[in-house]
Order: structure tokens, then C-alpha cells, then sequence
């Protein structure tokens, strides 16, 4: 079904998490990610607090509902006790600071001369102290794309969630359902939260904005890699309701789930019923599932143990004066063949660099993005396992030796991701490599037997049964002209 966007009423925004790259937002601690075994542990209860509103928020109330016991991992060297919430924080990173307020002007925001840190109840463990600090810095931006103006309502400047550790279940449960597991590394880390205004206008737009405000962030002192930036999307229609949608992390996400979501809501009001207005989480299809009831403004107010932020006329003045320069664009990496999407996923995952190194090895920038970015996703989703571990898989190493092996016609372009899927299985490169060959006239022979079994399949349709077939041993181009020569 083909949506007319503007007929159905989309209304749809972005919310942008962004990590920065500096020591902690309240403390002195470094923002560094610990794989080995934590020191301590401490157990707690959280409880939800009425919010300035004097009402309890529901997203709260619900859970508080679910009655866990967090249990909190941490470091003697890399965690102290304000991660603990047993010590005030101390005045707020300036350094963390002036990158927000960097990346605001470069928004075209407004920034606030005297700001409040608030408080934002969060009790579902993910910060001891049941509330998340956050602090709106500025107001009022915008920026432009193709399809018009689309406005940048708030940024602010706020501290990152405690984690669940990688090497646990997805919800980091341990032998006692009601212990949930934390760990305190990532509890801390500056965050640039930025959120516009509802004027997207459909899918692509949305795209557009998520990696027009990427570029602006790569300029800036910013963390990269996987989990340093998370993106939010925020949907409805004409008689539907707001839905927060959470982790939509890939670009090529982002159009499917607003899609997804917009049809979602289409039908529920096709069969008569109310949309609720909730927060869900987007699985690989771009589909949703119920995630938690939506917040709202009951669940702020303000931290009792800091003054009021102020902002000088002379620091912003400052600011503006070492701006990075966001006008230079890729031009060098468009004339090697990438296009803008190219680029910017490249750019997110901090690969521009390798890129430029794996293509001195083989002058192919279709075939060394595919090694580097798609064929590992493609892989992770099959096999079930993390992002993180089919990028340890496929190192630098392994992917010079993959590209080497092509340019030295030991494997040909089209082997590349059935070379890929064998290391993935633990066998070794070397022996991946090794592509049995067919004789072409057996080939011939059995694709033309797929067709007569099958007739009225497209060349498409055709291609992939027989690749499945032959599982690599023979390249694309080989069946393809199989196929044409039959079909005829």
C-alpha cells in the first residue's frame, strides 16, 4: 500500500542522543567502556517521586510496577560514589558544556543566558539515583533539506544511563527474575539531546534530517562507533496519537519504521478503535512492540543540589568564533564513488579513514563498503549475534586479506559475502577463500532444469535460486548469463 503522506496527516520528529566525547557530565570520571569483571556490586530498590506537577508519572508508576531489584556493577578505578548517588555531583563538565552549546549555534538555536538542571524520574534502573539530570541549554533552531525547513526545538545537555552488560541476556536477568543488571561505566557520560519539531513530512525527509544532523555532529567533539549515538522517532496521523518509537539506530531504519508505524496506526483507526499514545520498540522490519506507557511532564523537576547554569554572552561570543566548518562536505569521497549514504554510515561507525586505506587495496568503493559495512550487518542479523562481535570477526586484517584475495582473482566479487558467511561460521580465511569451481556445462545444465521446473519466475527470482544452488561456487555473472541465454 502506497501512503500519501500529506492526505493521512504524518506528523513526525526526530530525537537525537548523541554521546560527547569528554569525562563524565557530574564527576571526574573517565567515559571509558569496561569488558572485564567489575570490583563491586551494590543492590537497590528505586522508587518513583512526584514531579513538579505534584503527580507521580505514569511511565513511572509502571515501573515501579514490575517491583525488580537492580543490582549495580561498577569500578574502584573508573566509577566513585556520585555514580553511586551517595556523594552530590559536582558542578557540571565545562568542557561537555561548550560542545553542546558548539553544536547549538551550528543548529541555529537559541541559547538560554540562565537555565535549571532538572531532574527526570527514570525507575527502571538504569540510574541509581531514580532520576536522569538533564538541562535544556537552547530552543528554536532549524535546519534545511530539500523537502523545507524543519525546526529544532530543544536542545539539551544530559547524562548517559547506566548499562546492561553485552555478555548478558537481553534484559540481564540473573537467577533471580527480579535482580536486574547494571553496569556504572556508561552512568555519566555527557549526552547532546537533540529534538525537533513534529514538521517532518514524510519517510525520507526524515532520513534526511537524521543525517544532516549527524554531519553537523561529526564536526564536533563527539563520541563514534556502535552505541555512541541513539535515535528516537516520534510518529502520528490524522485521528491516531503520538508514538515514540525507540532504537532506530541504521539510517535504512528510519524510513521503514515511519512507514511502518504510519500503517500501524491506519488500521487501528480503520477497525474503529483509539490509537494510544505509547512508547515502542522498532525490530529489524522497521514493525514495533509495546515497549512502556508514554511519559509526560510530571515526571520533571528541579535538582535541589546545583545553581542555576548561566551561560555568558562571552563564552557563546567565544564559541563563535572557533566553529568547526561545517560547509566543507565529502567531495574527495564522492569522486572515489561513494554516495551521501554511503558516507554518512561510514562516517557514524568512525570508518571514513579505513575506508581510504582498504581502498589502496582494491579500487572498487562498492565492493569495499559492502566488506566494510553491509555484507557484516547482513551476516549479524542471520547469524544472531551482535553488531559488536561481526566487527571483531571481520578486523582490518581480515578484510585486507578479503580484498586482496579478490584483487589477486582468488575469489571473485560476487564469492565476497559467501566468503564472509564461511568466516562467520569459525572457519579460517584461508580455507574460505578456497572456492570449489564447478564445470560450467553441469551449471548450465542444472539452472536450465530450475527453469523448466519453475517456468515464469523473473530473471531476479531465477538468480537467486540458483546462487542458493551453488552456494558461491559459481559468480553472478556466470548464472545470470545462464539464465538470459534459457529464458530466451
Amino acid at each position: 500500500m502506497t501512503l500519501d503522506y500529506d492526505k493521512i496527516g504524518l506528523k513526525c520528529g526526530l530525537e537525537i542522543h548523541q554521546q560527547i566525547d569528554t569525562k563524565k557530565l557530574f564527576c571526574n570520571c573517565p567515559s571509558v567502556l569496561r569488558q572485564d569483571e567489575p570490583d563491586f556490586k551494590i543492590k537497590r530498590k528505586l522508587h518513583a517521586v512526584a514531579g513538579e506537577s505534584g503527580e507521580v508519572d505514569v511511565a513511572a508508576k509502571y515501573q515501579v510496577s514490575l517491583d525488580k531489584n537492580f543490582i549495580y556493577e561498577g569500578y574502584k578505578s573508573t566509577n566513585c560514589l556520585i555514580e553511586l548517588d551517595e556523594e552530590p555531583p559536582h558542578q557540571i563538565n565545562s568542557e561537555a558544556l561548550k560542545i553542546a552549546l558548539q553544536i547549538a549555534i551550528l543548529l541555529n538555536a537559541k541559547i538560554f543566558p540562565l537555565t535549571q538542571i532538572m531532574r527526570k524520574t527514570v525507575v527502571d534502573g538504569s540510574n541509581t539515583s531514580g532520576f536522569q539530570r538533564t538541562v535544556l541549554i537552547a530552543r528554536d533552531g532549524f535546519v534545511e533539506t530539500k523537502y523545507g525547513k524543519v525546526g529544532i526545538d530543544s536542545i539539551c545537555l544530559e547524562e548517559d544511563s547506566a548499562r546492561k552488560p553485552s555478555s548478558k541476556d537481553e534484559d540481564s536477568i540473573d537467577e533471580n527474575k527480579n535482580n536486574v543488571i547494571y553496569r556504572l561505566d556508561r552512568l555519566g557520560i555527557p549526552l547532546v539531546e537533540i529534538a525537533t519539531s513534529p514538521d517532518i513530512k514524510n519517510p525520507q525527509q526524515a532520513r534526511e534530517v537524521a543525517m544532516h544532523i549527524g554531519k553537523i555532529l561529526r564536526k564536533c567533539k563527539v563520541k563514534r562507533g556502535i552505541g555512541t549515538i541513539r535515535q528516537d522517532v516520534n510518529v502520528s496521523v490524522k485521528k491516531g496519537a503520538r508514538i515514540e518509537l525507540k532504537g532506530v539506530q541504521k539510517p535504512e531504519l528510519i524510513e521503514k519504521s515511519v512507514e511502518a508505524e504510519a500503517k500501524r496506526q491506519l488500521k487501528i483507526i480503520e477497525d474503529k478503535k483509539k490509537v494510544v499514545s505509547e512508547v515502542r520498540k522498532v525490530l529489524p522490519s522497521g514493525e514495533s512492540e509495546f515497549l512502556r506507557p508514554m511519559p509526560g511532564a510530571a515526571r520533571m523537576y528541579p535538582e535541589t543540589d546545583l545553581p542555576l547554569l548561566k551561560i555568558s554572552r562571552d563564552l557563546i561570543n567565544d564559541i563563535r568564533k572557533n566553529l568547526p566548518d561545517i560547509s566543507e562536505d565529502e567531495t574527495k569521497y564522492r569522486k572515489l564513488g561513494l554516495n551521501d549514504e554511503m558516507i554518512f554510515q561510514l562516517s557514524q561507525t568512525d570508518k571514513l579513514r579505513d575506508f581510504t586505506e582498504l581502498y589502496k587495496i582494491l579500487n572498487n568503493p562498492k565492493i569495499v563498503f559492502k566488506a566494510m559495512i553491509v555484507y557484516p550487518k547482513e551476516i549479524a542479523s542471520h547469524a544472531k549475534i551482535s553488531d559488536e562481535k561481526a566487527e571483531e570477526i571481520f578486523d582490518d586484517e581480515t578484510l585486507i586479506f578479503l580484498l586482496k584475495s579478490i584483487k589477486e582473482k582468488k575469489i571473485s566479487e560476487e564469492h565476497l559475502k559467501h566468503v564472509m558467511e564461511k568466516i562467520a561460521k569459525g572457519e579460517s580465511k584461508e580455507n574460505a577463500v578456497k572456492i570449489e569451481k564447478h564445470d560450467l556445462s553441469v551449471v548450465e545444465e542444472r539452472i536450465h532444469k530450475i527453469i523448466r521446473e519453475k517456468p515464469g519466475l523473473s530473471e531476479n527470482a531465477y538468480m537467486g535460486l540458483a546462487m542458493a544452488e551453488f552456494k558461491g561456487k559459481i559468480s553472478g555473472k556466470e548464472a545470470i548469463e545462464i539464465i538470459k541465454k534459457y529464458l530466451k
